[in-house]
Parts: structure tokens; C-alpha cells; sequence
């Protein structure tokens, strides 16, 4: 009998560990109970990163961690801990050593970046009101809505930090491109996973919210992903 993998999901920017919420449902149907999602301050990378390690390292076996957005940048520092046995980017960054997220975004700038707005106190927003069409248009206009009000900002700082040891160059990896991301330009998202010679890539013509809106594609590359890295 080979041990399941836990899978651990990483959020990214502008959301919380409930963005996860129908990946973890299909998840289960499909049989796989074994789930984790952490709930970022989005401080800085390396408190985001030492907040997943803490969560992977109360878990007995392997670990695949998935990460969403930023979440991806998280996973790649995060995923150098013993038992992390693959990782998955959704839609997400997949910096190599010395790059950011924000470097990365400004070889492509997005479309969506536009909607981008700081405050006073160092946050980075989506302007509620741009929420929807920026983040998550192929979702419900009032669900967007709602999101675009609960939306967890990240510190603005945080975008430009960087990558030391990028764990996808030691771990099997699995990219999914949404061609129809206005966060992060699918022509970024297609070089990242080339780059880190993903086992599979998948392309869903989705928002930057594919987590939400194609959950059914998105937990099957998860589950593929964790049968092959379940131990024996």
C-alpha cells in the first residue's frame, strides 16, 4: 500500500485560504482526504514561506503542495523542506533564483494590472470595483463582487522579493495556464512552466481564478500529481 500524499494549498495575493473552497471539495469527492490549506499573513515571502514550512512539517509522509498566484512563489522557497515530495503551480509564479513576482510581471505587465492601487499603510489592493473583471471574470458578477470586497491585500513589498533556491530545480512539478489570466500574462505563465520542465502542463481557458471557476480540472491535475509522488 502506498502512503497518500497530504496535499497542501497555498493561496496567493488578494484572497485567503478559502479561495480554495471547491478544489477541496472536488478533492474529497474524488476519495482524497488528506488536505491542508494555509492561511498566508502576506507580510513578506519569508513569513508566508516559514508559515507553510511550519503546516508541512506537522505532516507525517510526503507532502505536494500547491500553490495559487504568489502561492507559487511561496511554494518554490516552502518546497525545499525534506518531505515536500512535488509541487503544483495554478496559475502562478514560479520564480528562478534572483527573480520576484514583481520582476516577473513587468516582462509581461497583465492587463489587469491596471486595477492595482496602494494605500497608506503599504497595502496593495484590486480596486473592489475592479475585482471581478480583473481577477475573476469567467465567475458570477456578484460573486466577484463579494470577493473584490473580502479580499485579503498583501504588502506591497512583497511583490518585489526574491527567490534564492527555487525548490521546483530539486522537485517533480505540474504547471496549469489559464489562457485567459488579466493578473498574470498567460505568456509568462506558459515560460515559467516551461522552464521548470513541468511533468504536465495543462491549459484551461480561464480567468486568473481557475481554482474557482474550473475546480474540476484543476483537482484532477492535483490528484495526478499526488499518485505519483504518494510513497510506497
Amino acid at each position: 500500500m502506498s502512503q497518500q500524499a497530504t496535499i497542501v494549498l497555498v493561496h496567493g495575493f488578494w484572497g485567503g485560504a478559502a479561495h480554495w473552497s471547491r478544489v477541496i471539495v472536488e478533492l474529497r469527492r474524488q476519495g482524497h482526504t488528506a488536505i491542508r490549506a494555509v492561511e498566508l499573513p502576506l507580510t513578506s515571502l519569508a513569513d508566508d514561506a516559514e508559515r507553510t514550512r511550519k503546516m508541512v512539517a506537522q505532516v507525517n509522509g510526503p507532502v505536494l503542495l500547491v500553490g495559487h498566484s504568489y502561492g507559487g512563489a511561496v511554494i518554490s522557497v516552502a518546497g525545499n523542506a525534506p518531505n515536500v515530495a512535488g509541487l503544483v503551480y495554478i496559475a502562478a509564479f514560479a520564480p528562478d533564483a534572483g527573480e520576484s513576482p514583481g520582476s516577473i510581471t513587468q516582462e509581461h505587465p497583465p492587463l489587469g494590472a491596471a486595477s492595482l492601487e496602494g494605500d497608506s499603510d503599504g497595502y496593495l489592493w484590486v480596486k473592489p470595483e475592479q475585482y471581478h473583471d480583473s481577477f475573476c471574470q469567467d465567475l458570477d458578477a456578484e460573486e466577484g463582487a463579494v470577493l473584490g470586497v473580502v479580499q485579503k491585500a498583501p504588502l506591497a513589498s512583497t511583490f518585489g522579493e526574491t527567490v534564492n533556491d527555487p525548490a521546483w530545480k530539486h522537485k517533480p512539478s505540474w504547471y496549469q495556464v489559464s489562457s485567459a489570466d488579466r493578473m498574470i500574462s498567460p505568456v509568462n505563465q506558459e515560460r515559467m512552466a516551461a522552464r521548470l520542465q513541468a511533468r504536465k502542463v495543462i491549459t484551461l481557458n480561464a480567468s486568473h481564478a481557475s481554482l474557482a471557476s474550473r475546480p474540476v480540472e484543476v483537482a484532477a491535475l492535483i490528484l495526478e500529481a499526488a499518485s505519483a509522488v504518494a510513497q510506497a
